[in-house]
């Protein structure tokens, strides 16, 4: 028949054992989180430098039909940048929600002992904000939110010549008002689905 003393020795193994699992997919969250914004800067990278190899900026007549074309590549790429920030949201969530059981684990020894409350600096009372605007998690998405916001605006941009409107300097200015309205739309993506998951 098991001891007490082995019951206890064995539910501490099983907390370790959890404490080490949780601790690893907070770890897994941040490297995934740092993939995510890579990828995103990757893709529009080479995708912006492919065009602008083929003097994307110096078409003549017979390459109009074409803007069309690059609208929607740029719309497709500002779709992705929206994507990119729902991701970072989740993994921003997802790590909080470890950081949270990793917590709970600290609480639950520290109520066994508690000489232990000296040696962790994280508790409940102190961990940092899920949404907070100094992260790491939210400066990635700030990079992915300017990127994507100038992808829509340079698919307003040739979408505008496509139709025919040939006034540069409004076109300029709508796409700019694009581009600073799709910025701002994607950062509110981005609370909105890093706060959703808290209610």
């Amino acid at each position: 028949m098991p001891t007490k003393s082995n019951i206890t020795n064995a539910s501490n193994d099983i907390l370790i054992a959890e404490y080490e699992y949780i601790a690893n997919s907070a770890l897994q969250a941040n490297e995934d989180r740092a993939r995510v914004a890579s990828f995103y800067l990757v893709a529009v990278g080479s995708l912006v430098a492919a065009l602008f190899s083929a003097q994307l900026f110096n078409m003549n007549e017979a390459f109009i039909e074409l803007n069309f074309v690059y609208s929607g590549l740029f719309l497709m790429l500002t779709i992705l940048g929206g994507l990119t920030v729902i991701q970072l949201a989740r993994l921003r969530a997802a790590w909080y929600e470890s950081m949270t059981a990793l917590n709970q684990i600290k609480e639950y020894f520290i109520s066994k002992d508690k000489g232990l409350a000296k040696a962790f600096r994280w508790r409940e009372s102190s961990m940092p904000l899920l949404y907070k605007r100094n992260s790491l998690s939210y400066q990635q998405t700030i990079e992915v939110a300017i990127l994507s916001g100038l992808m829509f605006g340079a698919a307003v941009y040739f979408f505008l010549f496509g139709i025919g409107f040939y006034s540069r300097f409004y076109s300029w200015m709508l796409a700019l008002a694009g581009a600073v309205l799709s910025m701002a739309a994607h950062l509110s993506i981005y609370k909105y689905f890093l706060l959703q998951k808290r209610k």
